[in-house]
């Protein structure tokens, strides 16, 4: 038995030499090989090719190649070294091993990156919006806002998306488009983007001081909806709808009662606005004006900053808005404002279309040759078009494949703050109606859901246009009176959402 072992501990002596030789001979080789005016040396079957040695020779380990020898070799430690748990290292000069590496981090990011694209400027310069899990310790956040020294502004826990929200400073001259990917490759971090600014869409050039003396009969777009022939069957008894705009008067004698609960998202001193007067009137006014759901309830977000004619309102705000409108029940939110297409949102609001919440906005104020704009533009929101009083398209609508139905936006007598009223123009009013008459369907039918509602609003419409369903009008006008008693099967939602995913990505190539 012993003599067995010497044997076996011998062959294996004399083979690791051969090894040891092999290699040493075949570094000679490609020594010689390189050297200049060398000529590739002679062989016993074997040679060296200019990528490794050919095995040649005779006796044990004489026909292992370099890689072998290479492949052995790699698995011993440096001189000095050890192994650690994660492979070899090299002591540092105090004989103590260095901090073992970590992997690296895993970023839990959803989709396509976050980064604005280039010609993008539609957001706060120096703010980023990052969403997390429920699940990440207030401890991770803390490292994580060092990691990637930022400054934390607010939080926001969303029960739409089930994740928390933050909004946070960029302290020091970095772009958001290298912070936000810098974030995207940070475990903690579920999504990152701009905190985008999103304005609303009345046209400006269009306003007067004081409404005409006719009252109620320049309220042109109620005979053109039908609208009191739909009051005789549905008046929107009771039925929530969200309106995130900017600040409503409450006390107007036109909304007496119609007000059931507010939010504010802003820190500067609450101050009634035009436009959020006007939408919210637009669907419940019930005094000197007429709103197209007029026992309808209003939940009223303030989420649109004033500044100067027009108002803003960031990333942060709407998505605040949003998880509180579908946690007070709305079934209706309406979204009277424009901006560029945004990551979060639209998580948000395909989350409430999931929660039965039907959802409705601007297509938007910029014209013709302008892209589609958000959020009308995802598939799961009912955009509308503005009209004029003879039934043409209104200039400033936007065009596009994703306009789903028009009504009346030019010259409308609209609520203002201080029991005031003025004439306005724009895809947000046009919105407002809309949002009324699904206020009245509802109403009628409890429990229809959002796409058999989207169905029979699309056909009842009075064609306008080209025949057929066109980028200006969409279906065409809206009719109240149809909409409400139209009994529509509705289509299969995920077949009617990718398809207006795919039209959209077609518009806006």
């Amino acid at each position: 038995m012993r003599a067995m072992r010497s044997g076996l501990l011998l062959a294996l002596t004399v083979g690791m030499l051969s090894i040891a030789c092999a290699g040493e001979a075949s570094a000679q080789l490609k020594a010689a090989a390189r050297a200049p005016g060398a000529s590739a040396p002679p062989s016993r079957g074997g040679g060296y090719d200019g990528g490794g040695y050919r095995g040649g020779g005779h006796g044990f380990g004489a026909g292992l190649g370099v890689g072998t020898v290479l492949g052995i070799l790699s698995t011993m430690p440096p001189a000095g070294g050890q192994y650690g748990p994660q492979g070899p290292y090299i002591e540092d000069g105090d004989g103590a091993p260095p901090p073992r590496r970590q992997p690296p981090r895993r970023s839990t990011r959803r989709g396509a990156s976050g980064a604005p694209p280039a010609n993008e400027r539609r957001y706060v310069p120096d703010e980023i919006v990052i969403e997390v899990p429920n699940s990440i310790t207030p401890q991770a956040i803390a490292a994580l806002e060092r990691r990637h020294r930022l400054t934390r502004l607010e939080s926001q826990r969303v029960q739409l998306t089930n994740s928390t929200l933050f909004r946070w400073r960029i302290p020091d001259r970095r772009s958001v488009a290298s912070v936000v990917r810098a974030l995207e490759g940070d475990r903690v971090v579920s999504a990152a983007q701009p905190n985008y600014l999103y304005t609303l869409q009345e046209d400006a050039s269009a306003k007067a001081p004081t409404a005409p003396a006719e009252g109620d009969a320049a309220q042109y777009e109620l005979a053109k909806l039908h609208l009191p022939q739909a009051h005789s069957v549905a008046k929107g008894d009771g039925v929530l709808v969200a309106v995130i705009d900017s600040g409503v008067d409450a006390s107007h004698p036109e909304l007496a009662g119609a007000i059931a609960a507010t939010f504010d998202t802003l820190k500067s001193a609450f101050k009634p606005h035009f436009h959020g007067t006007a939408i919210a009137g637009l669907i419940a006014a019930h005094s000197r004006l007429m709103g197209a759901a007029p026992h309808a309830q209003i939940l009223a977000a303030r989420a649109f900053d004033p500044a100067g004619d027009s108002a803003e309102a960031t990333t942060f705000n709407i998505l605040k808005s949003l998880d509180w409108a579908a946690a007070n029940k709305a079934r209706i939110i309406n979204m009277s404002f424009a901006g560029p297409a945004d990551p979060a949102i639209h998580r948000s609001l395909e989350a409430a279309y999931k929660k039965g919440i039907v959802l409705i906005a601007a297509a938007g104020n910029a014209g013709a040759k302008s892209p589609p704009l958000y959020p009308a533009a995802y598939a799961e929101v009912i955009a509308v078009s503005a009209t004029t009083a003879d039934d043409k398209l209104f200039e400033a609508s936007n065009r596009g494949k994703y306009i789903a139905l028009a009504a009346p936006g030019a010259d409308i007598l609209v609520a203002a703050p201080d029991a005031s009223y003025q004439m306005q123009s724009g895809t947000s009013f046009s919105a407002a109606e809309i949002s009324g008459i699904a206020a009245l369907m509802i109403g009628h039918k409890p429990d229809i859901k959002p796409a058999a509602l989207r169905a029979a609003l699309l056909a009842t419409t009075k064609d306008l246009g080209p025949k057929g369903r066109d980028a200006e009008f969409g279906a065409g006008l809206a009719d109240a009176y149809r909409a409400v008693i139209e009994e529509v099967a509705p289509p299969k939602v995920t077949g009617e959402i990718k398809h207006r995913h795919k039209r959209l990505s077609s518009d806006a190539e």
